[in-house]
């Protein structure tokens, strides 16, 4: 059974959430793994869409508001929120607006090749240059990997993501968090140093990149033993 010790104190089974990352889907590889890995063990996974309802008017604030309402039509019951680089972020900015004591209490976060300096002008690799155009025009031409094809993304995605500093959340639920070495979207050590100040942190580093692919045999395992489950 998942995550005995805390489900048979509240005697309810956790819900199970895997929050993509930007200008991927619900269809992602790792998405689709997840949910064939707890499917197999009669578990559902909730995967929201954040590109609905247009991809176009992005914002973390709207990703947040959407799981917000998913939890909210749950029967009570614990969270595991499993989150890649940017549904980490909304994973971890979630759990830091969630009340312990409510009904839908964090139990566990997975945290895939997470985008901690997203709000610490995350976004910089953009160039200045860029940004001022984007800010010009309004619209920016994303390639959305999902959609195999460019993308226009409104400037208040950007503004949206200054208003907060995910590094800086004081989140203390159980956390396992996977990186690859070779990540070019998000900065190995950056993560090194976010997980060595949190004790409630397990950081495994792969010999991989953003996707992680060849690591998810390795990121199941560990994850399976994390959540309690059967491997």
């Amino acid at each position: 059974m998942p995550l005995p010790s805390r489900v048979h104190e509240q005697a309810l089974m956790p819900h199970y959430f895997y929050f993509h990352g930007f200008a991927s889907s619900p269809r992602s590889t790792k998405a689709a793994f997840f949910a064939e890995r707890l499917r197999e063990r009669g578990l559902p996974l909730h995967c929201p869409d954040f590109n609905e309802p247009d991809f176009a008017t992005l914002t973390v604030t709207r990703m947040l508001e959407q799981v917000q309402a998913l939890v909210d039509a749950l029967p009570p019951g614990p969270l595991v929120f499993i989150g890649s680089s940017l549904g980490a972020v909304v994973a971890l900015q979630t759990a830091a607006r969630t009340d312990p004591a409510g009904p839908h209490p964090i139990d566990r976060l997975v945290l895939l090749a997470p985008a901690l300096e997203f709000g610490r002008d995350g976004l910089r690799f953009l160039g200045a240059d860029r940004v001022a155009r984007w800010q010009e025009t309004g619209t920016i031409d994303v390639m959305h990997y999902a959609y195999g094809e460019p993308r226009p993304l409104d400037y208040e995605f950007y503004r949206d993501s200054q208003r907060g500093d995910t590094y800086a959340l004081d989140v203390r639920v159980p956390t396992l968090v996977f990186q690859g070495r070779y990540d070019e979207a998000v900065d190995c050590a950056m993560v090194e140093r976010w997980a060595a100040g949190r004790p409630h942190v397990t950081l495994r580093l792969l010999d991989d990149d953003h996707q992680l692919r060849a690591g998810l045999p390795q990121i199941w395992r560990e994850t399976a033993a994390f959540l309690e489950l059967a491997p």
